[in-house]
């Protein structure tokens, strides 16, 4: 009876010992490498060219002069002269502030002075006649000379409460009222000499030794298409390390009718190459840290290290690694290896 019960169980047994040891399947197999084979491709041929360098660059225009106004002296307005928009001579009082209390004390010393300047001739005469002493003379010219070096003062103080163009120029828009309370933290308004305009542009760094100054360089403004023309007066004296850019200051002619401030593009040339090598731009492969071409080298593949410069539309120029008469790669180059075999179905 024992044996009875035991025999379902051992068929169980048996039953999944032979589902594990039984055949397994194998897993998918991965799917083979492809071989790409490149068996033509297309050329270009490296040859001297003319290369017109001509750089665009954004700018903005200037006042030859421009000052923020701000008084000198702390006080109550009493008088202003801001005629916005129009033009001022330079010396034209501005602003007033209060100077009463310092005009009362210039009076005072005025009439100190007068009595000091008697008692000084007193002394003088006496001095003559050996009335007073050499010492208490002295001390007479001593309180004519402090009177009138403290007048001087008062009058350099009454000259701070007035504030007068400091040089010819368009007021912009004033920013006080008759009466109120400045400071010389407070703007008053701004002055700009406009006559003559400046034009400030930024421009690569690797441009920076082709300008000179005296050069003319050719820009526009928005809503206008007028073509302007600026005079390079002179460079900053160092590159931003922030954009890598040179800052150029420029001379602007005949713009009577632009305004401070405005948005240009410049066009600048920079002369002309005449053995310059050009190539397609989609021939350069960027790297990391270089930039690199195929070249045919014994009709093998081989990649080489390169240095671009000026780019047009759709050439780039090429001023270290190739020479003139190399062939380069124009099509294909993804699939291209070093030491490929490389053959050219044409060559521009």
């Amino acid at each position: 009876m024992r044996y009875l019960l035991l025999l379902p169980i051992a068929f169980t047994i048996a039953f999944f010992a032979c589902g594990k040891s039984g055949p397994q399947e194998k897993p998918p197999s991965a799917p083979a490498k492809t071989d790409y084979k490149v068996t033509s491709v297309d050329g270009f041929l490296v040859k001297p060219s003319i290369l017109s360098e001509d750089v665009t660059a954004s700018g903005t225009i200037i006042p030859a002069e421009e000052t923020e106004l701000h008084p000198e002296a702390s006080g109550r307005v009493v008088t202003i002269n801001l005629p916005e928009g129009r033009t001022v001579r330079k010396g034209d009082l501005l602003v007033k502030v209060f100077d009463e209390d310092l005009r009362t004390q210039l009076n005072k010393l005025e009439t100190q002075l007068k009595q000091a300047e008697i008692t000084e001739q007193r002394l003088g005469d006496l001095l003559k006649v050996k009335g007073v002493s050499q010492q208490e003379y002295d001390l007479a010219v001593l309180q004519v000379q402090t009177l009138k070096s403290e007048m001087e003062l008062v009058r350099i103080n009454i000259g701070k409460t007035e504030l007068r163009a400091p040089y010819t120029g368009v007021i912009g828009l004033r920013k006080i009222s008759p009466g109120a309370y400045v400071t010389p933290a407070t703007a008053v308004t701004t002055i700009r000499a406009s006559q003559t305009l400046k034009l400030d542009f930024a421009i690569p760094e690797k441009y920076g030794a082709l300008i000179r100054t005296g050069q003319t360089v050719s820009f526009t403004v928005g809503g206008s298409t007028k073509t302007y023309r600026a005079v390079v007066q002179a460079t900053e004296q160092s590159i931003s390390a922030d954009t890598r850019n040179l800052l150029v200051r420029a001379l602007v002619r005949d713009g009577g009718d632009l305004l401070p401030g405005a948005f240009a593009e410049i066009s600048l040339s920079l002369g002309n190459k005449t053995q310059a090598l050009l190539i397609p731009s989609q021939c350069v492969i960027p790297q990391a840290r270089d930039k690199k071409v195929i070249v045919s080298r014994g009709g093998k593949a081989n990649f080489v290290t390169i240095k671009t410069g000026v780019r047009q539309s759709g050439m780039v120029e090429i001023t270290e690694g190739l020479s003139v008469g190399d062939t380069i790669a124009t099509t294909g180059i993804l699939f291209l290896r070093p030491n490929m075999p490389l053959n050219f179905s044409k060559v521009e």
